[in-house]
């Protein structure tokens, strides 16, 4: 598993979908030019330690929730606000244009 440094992941990432693999999630920059789609799950890691993740709501509005991260060496842990359970991924890519998360 490989060491990747907070500034590597810092940003506005936006669920490609259409990439993902039975291993991988793969999230792009929220400006790449993805195809049309109803909707998209995405995530704003911020350089403070805060992030807002936004996905499709039941009315095509988007639904926020916020919390905490942490790398902490090649795994991404997104914490909870409140009673809600924090998710972990091992990065497997963190490029510019790219993040691999693996299922």
């Amino acid at each position: 598993m490989a060491a990747y440094r907070e500034d590597a992941v810092v940003g506005h990432w936006v669920h490609s979908h259409e990439e993902d693999t039975d291993e991988e999630m793969i999230y792009r920059p929220a400006s790449y030019p993805f195809p049309p789609a109803r909707g998209r799950t995405s995530f704003e890691l911020r350089p403070d330690g805060s992030y807002v993740e936004r996905s499709p709501g039941p009315v095509d509005a988007p639904v926020e929730s916020e919390g905490s991260w942490t790398l902490e060496g090649g795994r991404l842990f997104l914490g909870a606000e409140g009673d809600r359970p924090g998710q972990g991924w091992e990065v497997t890519a963190a490029e510019a244009d790219r993040l691999a998360l693996k299922k």
